[in-house]
C-alpha cells in the first residue's frame, strides 16, 4: 500500500503541477482544459490521501514485499454477477446523457431516468429473487 500511496502522490502532483503550467501557458483563458487537469490531480491526491490512511489498519501488502510474488495477491476480491443484465441498461442510459448533452435536454432528462431505474437495479440486483441475501 505504501508504494501504491506513493504512486499516486506523484501523479496527483504532477497533475498540479501541468495544470498550473498550462494555466501560465494559455493565459488563462482556456476554461474547458484547466479544470480537467486539475480534477485529474485533486482526485489522483484524494486516492493517494484514503490509501495512506487504510494503510495504518492494516500489515503489510504484497506490493511492499520486496521478495513478494504473484501470487500472494491471490483471493476474493468481491462479488461479481456474470449474468446480470443491469450493465446494458446503463450504458445506455450514458450514451443517451452523452447525447442529450449534444442534441437537446429531453434525450438528457430520458438518459438520466434510465440511469436511475439501471443504478437501483444492479445495487439491489441481490436483495431479490434468486440469488438474495
Amino acid at each position: 500500500m505504501k508504494a501504491t500511496a506513493s504512486i499516486f502522490w506523484i501523479i496527483g502532483t504532477f497533475f498540479v503541477i501541468v495544470g498550473t503550467v498550462y494555466g501560465f501557458w494559455v493565459k488563462w483563458t482556456e476554461w474547458a482544459g484547466i479544470p480537467a487537469i486539475y480534477a485529474l490531480g485533486a482526485m489522483s491526491l484524494m486516492i493517494a490521501w484514503y490509501v495512506q490512511a487504510t494503510d495504518k489498519r492494516f500489515k503489510q501488502g504484497p506490493a511492499d514485499d520486496e521478495d513478494g510474488e504473484i501470487v500472494s495477491y491471490s483471493g476474493t476480491y468481491g462479488t461479481f454477477a456474470p449474468w446480470s443484465w443491469w450493465p446494458l441498461p446503463l450504458a445506455t442510459a450514458c450514451a443517451l446523457v452523452a447525447l442529450g448533452l449534444a442534441i437537446d435536454w429531453w434525450i438528457f432528462i430520458a438518459g438520466a431516468a434510465l440511469a436511475a431505474f439501471g443504478t437501483a437495479g444492479w445495487v439491489y440486483e441481490f436483495s431479490r429473487g434468486k440469488y438474495a441475501h
